[in-house]
């Protein structure tokens, strides 16, 4: 008859104080590592924005700073008409041409940009972006999409707000939250048409 052997309750007991403190270790370098992904995420995405709202602007320049017959700024880039600031000097901050306002012209003095005409930007100046949305239900019913617009202020204040869908909060149903324009929510970054400026915000839980 074969003696059976098998692991002792000392050997037990060790294998599972060691995987205990592996655990302990590894898990918040994942959550970690989790964080840092998002951050990178949006400091890409933001830098990519970046860079192909001065593309745009730069070809316009490179153009001779063609307009419309409405006398509105505007360049043909990538096959897309995209319309762009009027100079304003008068207000505060001033506005400065040439900078993506979207595919109409009623964000052209910044008076009538809106969140959609935000959407529009992400969709025409980026080559195959994320998957982007301003409205919530839209966001919680689409698992394409990756990121959140909103628009906050008027004239030379204008703001787009861009926030990745993984870093909003979600309520008591699993559903993400309306950050509003809040940028101490969630991992976002702001466009200003007026000036060009995009800046990075990063709030991880």
């Amino acid at each position: 008859m074969k003696k059976q052997s098998g692991f002792t309750l000392i050997e037990l007991v060790i294998v599972v104080v060691i995987l205990g403190f592996l655990a302990v270790t590894a898990i918040p370098k994942f959550i970690d590592l989790t964080d840092q992904a998002k951050q990178a995420n949006i400091e890409g995405m933001a830098g990519g924005y970046a860079t192909a709202v001065s593309l745009a602007r730069a070809q316009w320049e490179a153009e001779g700073r063609p307009k419309n017959a409405s006398d509105q700024n505007n360049v043909d880039y990538d096959g897309t008409t995209l319309f762009l600031t009027k100079e304003d000097n008068t207000t505060t901050p001033k506005i400065r041409p040439g900078y993506v306002t979207g595919l109409s012209d009623n964000g052209d003095t910044l008076g009538g940009l809106t969140a959609s005409d935000c959407v529009d930007i992400w969709r025409s100046i980026l080559q195959q972006p994320p998957g982007v949305t301003n409205t919530l239900a839209t966001l919680n019913n689409d698992n394409s999409l990756d990121y959140f617009v909103a628009k906050s202020g008027t004239g030379s204040s204008t703001l787009c707000h861009y926030y990745l869908k993984e870093s909003l909060n979600k309520d008591s149903n699993n559903n993400f939250t309306n950050p509003g324009v809040l940028t101490t929510v969630g991992n976002s970054f702001t466009y200003q048409p007026a000036d060009s400026s995009v800046v990075v915000y990063i709030n991880n839980n």
